[in-house]
């Protein structure tokens, strides 16, 4: 009993340190690109070596941390074939997963679609762009949700981490609002209607922008710092 106390209470910590390097992460505390060295992070979250090194095996799982050989951890660099590479990814999961929640969504999810965009819509219009980009994200997990593979969504989820910490570095156009919310109204009315190909093509086009949307925002960064993020 107390060996599973002492485990689930290990599990808590790593969990608990995992979360708070991911929000560094994410809020550019802790940089792209910068090495992790075990005996800092310890420190700095005020625990021993064995939650850092579990929690850095996660973050690596999740693609935000990468582990080298004889070199140790450090948080994921971003260039530009990086962002590619992620947006081209996510383009052909999130494709996919269109077309089969319109083969398979029920009226309810698609009361929760609509729910999701009233609520996205709503925070464009009081002005809270800083919260929009996880409205978005809400909106497009409904939709892989409702597809029903677990396995993708898995994949996706471990994507959006990484655009988070993209947007929070890079921050958001707000004059791109209006052509995401019709891209959203338009998906909401495919899948509704069980339009498979339309909705695939449709996220196609929505992911495509977005890429080279955060494509001019990270090149603007460079220009004003002359580094990567």
């Amino acid at each position: 009993m107390l060996d599973l106390l002492k485990s689930g209470f290990g599990m808590a910590r790593t969990s608990d340190i995992g979360q708070q390097m991911r929000n560094d992460i994410i809020a550019g505390a802790l940089p792209f690109g910068a090495r992790l060295r075990i005996d800092e992070l310890a420190h700095r979250y005020g625990v021993s070596h064995m939650p850092v090194r579990e929690a850095l095996r996660v973050l690596h799982g999740e693609g935000l941390v990468v582990i080298e050989p004889n070199r140790g951890a450090r948080v994921q660099s971003m260039d530009r074939g990086f962002i590619e590479d992620l947006f081209d990814i996510r383009s052909a999961i999130e494709t996919m997963l269109a077309k089969r929640a319109a083969e398979r969504r029920t009226q309810a999810d698609i009361a929760n679609l609509q729910a999701i965009e009233d609520e996205l819509e709503a925070r464009v219009h009081r002005g809270d762009y800083l919260i929009v980009p996880e409205a978005n994200k809400n909106f497009h997990s409904a939709i892989n949700d409702a597809a029903g593979n677990p396995g993708a969504l898995s994949i996706v989820e471990r994507h959006w981490l990484l655009m988070a910490a993209l947007w929070q570095r890079l921050g958001v156009e707000e004059g791109r609002f209006p052509i995401v919310i019709d891209d959203h109204r338009q998906l909401i009315r495919a899948i509704e209607r069980r339009d498979a190909t339309s909705a695939s093509v449709l996220m196609g086009a929505h992911i495509e922008r977005a890429k080279h949307d955060l494509l001019d925002r990270f090149h603007e960064f460079e220009q004003r710092t002359g580094a990567a993020a």
